[in-house]
């Protein structure tokens, strides 16, 4: 007969409210100290003053702040009307109700457009202890400027210009662009679900390549995948490099269309010259390039050509548990190709490379809409989505700031070594850090517990933010 055995070291505690504030969102104190510098208050009220209520300022503040706790819907800061803490770490008078919230977003949402570009400018700008902000730059000594557009899944609703999606969802296709190799995002605009990913686009370049080339003085690197493949936009991309006085580069996947490419495949299959290499049994493939006369891209210094690669497949590639794949009574041929304005001195191999590191930014994606819950977008209107996904941009370079300049500390939470910390492992480490708010001698205290190991370092960035940050 099985007995069930109590275990002893099970407590039974008594629960009681407390007669002081607590916080669990430690970490908005960071985001207060960002915001500040940013100086949200300058950039709006002047322009959007109220008579009365809820200053614009307030509104902004407080739904970024919600952004960096990861929660994009309006109903999300009821939680925090009454809270000490949220007020006092953000410099709020007052807290929004949600009805405030969302119609105050409603009503201004068209003429707050750029509002979320200046606050990117200054933030990415700023300095702390006098040194510029590491965006990551590439071993090649180009700083990345990745674009790309993701699919976000609004099904089953009726808000404005949802439409079916090249992932096969009802929703939207929003914009990103992020500079260098550590997740900072320049702009995130939000598109309807049916607009194909290059139309429209080089009005985002016009904006984003301005602000990439102004934080870095390394050369920038754009790279995108063969939805951007448009004469148009390589064009934009040569032009914006005349007019900043800046050293551009692009790596962007070819994009076949009507290019015969079972000829192609036959006749470097037919050439002696081709050199073949061998990845297994039953693959090879060979690489090769070829100038382009592309009109108005590229220099005379760094023209534009085209890598291609061609792989070819005598057995099929059943996975790594088998050893041997079923042989083809046909060979198969896929034909791959990159266009790119990099110097003669990049291989045809580091191109690849370069173009395969892209794939990082699909990252970045998923801590938009799963981190900071954008999957599925507040508003059933345009316009305020719109918003939401601008202010989402600023949002997670404050979290990006965040986590570069405390998680990678020496005394920082324990984690494993890398270059870059998540957005969700900021939010774990940082915002969700539990905290008491004390009034003594004059002075507000923030008090971290005592076996907090992450207290020495969550001190000094704060001290940082506090004094020793300053702008370009």
């Amino acid at each position: 007969m099985l007995t069930q055995k109590v275990s002893p070291n099970i407590t039974d505690f008594v629960i009681k409210k407390l007669p002081y504030d607590l916080s669990s969102h430690a970490g908005l104190a960071f985001i207060g100290k960002y915001l500040k510098r940013v100086n949200v208050n300058a950039l709006i009220d002047p322009k959007f003053a109220v008579r009365s209520g809820v200053a614009n300022s307030e509104i902004l503040k407080s739904y970024l702040a919600l952004l960096c706790l990861g929660k994009s819907d309006f109903d999300a800061i009821e939680s925090f009307r009454d809270n000490a803490f949220f007020k006092r770490a953000l410099g709020l008078g007052t807290v929004p109700s949600s009805p405030t919230l969302r119609q105050r977003m409603d009503a201004h949402a068209p003429s707050w457009f750029e509002l979320a570009p200046q606050m990117n400018q200054l933030l990415l700008g700023s300095r702390i202890n006098g040194q510029p902000i590491d965006f990551g730059v590439l071993a090649c000594g180009y700083t990345p400027v990745d674009l790309d557009t993701f699919a976000t899944d609004n099904g089953g609703t009726q808000k404005e210009l949802v439409g079916r999606t090249y992932a096969g969802v009802d929703g939207y296709c929003p914009f990103a662009v992020y500079l260098g190799s550590l997740g900072y995002c320049l702009e995130l605009t939000l598109r309807p679900g049916v607009q194909h990913s290059a139309a429209e686009s080089e009005y985002n370049f016009e904006r984003a390549l301005p602000m990439a080339a102004s934080l870095v003085a390394t050369p920038l690197l754009v790279r995108a995948d063969s939805g951007f493949c448009s004469l148009k936009l390589m064009q934009e991309i040569t032009a914006q490099a005349g007019a900043l006085d800046h050293e551009f580069a692009f790596i962007i996947k070819w994009n076949p269309r009507r290019a015969p490419v079972e000829a192609i495949s036959a006749a470097r299959v037919a050439d002696t010259n081709t050199v073949w290499m061998s990845e297994r049994a039953g693959k090879r493939e060979c690489l090769w390039q070829e100038a382009l006369a592309l009109d108005g891209v590229g220099s005379q210094a760094n023209p534009a050509r085209r890598v291609y690669r061609l792989p070819e497949r005598s057995t099929a590639d059943l996975g790594f548990r088998h050893k041997h794949g079923n042989p083809l009574l046909l060979p198969e041929y896929t034909l791959e190709g990159w266009t790119t304005t990099l110097p003669e001195a990049f291989s045809a191999v580091q191109v690849i490379e370069l173009y395969c590191d892209h794939a990082t930014h699909e990252q970045f994606h998923s801590e938009f809409k799963t981190d900071m819950d954008l999957e599925r977008l507040p508003s059933g209107k345009f316009d305020t989505n719109y918003l939401v996904c601008q202010l989402a941009a600023v949002a997670m370079n404050l979290l990006r700031l965040v986590g570069q300049n405390t998680l990678s500390e020496p005394n920082a939470p324990v984690r494993h070594k890398a270059k870059r910390r998540s957005i969700k492992t900021v939010m774990q480490e940082w915002m969700f850090k539990a905290a008491r708010m004390i009034r003594h001698a004059g002075r507000w205290v923030l008090g971290l517990g005592e076996s907090d190991r992450g207290f020495a370092v969550f001190e000094r960035h704060y001290r940082q933010l506090s004094g020793q940050l300053s702008t370009k």
